[in-house]
């Protein structure tokens, strides 16, 4: 019984660790800060013909075309228009074996955080509006709950392959 115990209650993080917290409509959540490679202000985002509804477009960054992911519409949450907190959260991430460097839309970006293995617990196993094979872990911070997100599970290598190779979006990106 206390072996089963510990496993409903312990996190899949061993680790003291950095997250970037941002917000999805009412929900606080997390990514591992060495996912994140920079947070941008919103520019203009190229639609990709054929992509996917959460599939925003490609973002210049630098002379390089980067897939941005509506993170509300890849959660199923009801769409919202941008505002000047939206940002885009420029994360590399691992699909299929190989680094993949993709933007994830989130309505605000609030800090980084430290968080000890002892304030993260498993998420619960029921009742969760969230598929918890994404999630880390839930962590506590000033009395609110944030999911932390195991961004590589979040996005699959089908979720990319509507997008073009850089060769075909470096046209699109320069209109």
């Amino acid at each position: 019984m206390e072996e089963i115990m510990s496993q409903t209650t312990s996190s899949k993080i061993t680790e003291t660790a950095r997250y970037l917290t941002f917000r999805l409509g009412d929900e606080l959540f997390a990514i591992n800060v060495f996912k994140a490679r920079e947070v941008l202000d919103v520019t203009r985002i190229t639609r990709v013909p054929t992509a996917p509804s959460y599939m925003r477009g490609v973002v210049n960054v630098r002379g390089n075309a980067i897939p941005v992911v509506d993170l509300r519409r890849k959660f199923g949450l009801p769409e919202a228009p941008d505002t000047r907190n939206t940002r885009i959260i420029v994360m590399e991430i691992l699909i299929d074996g190989e680094t993949t460097v993709i933007g994830g839309l989130a309505d605000s970006v609030h800090e980084v955080l430290e968080l000890e293995p002892n304030e993260i617990e498993s998420p619960p196993a029921i009742g969760m509006r969230w598929r918890t094979d994404l999630i880390l872990g839930m962590g506590r911070r000033e009395g609110q709950f944030l999911i932390i997100l195991d961004i590589d599970k979040v996005f699959s290598s089908e979720d990319l392959s509507l997008v073009p190779d850089e060769n075909s979006t470096a046209s699109a990106t320069s209109e």
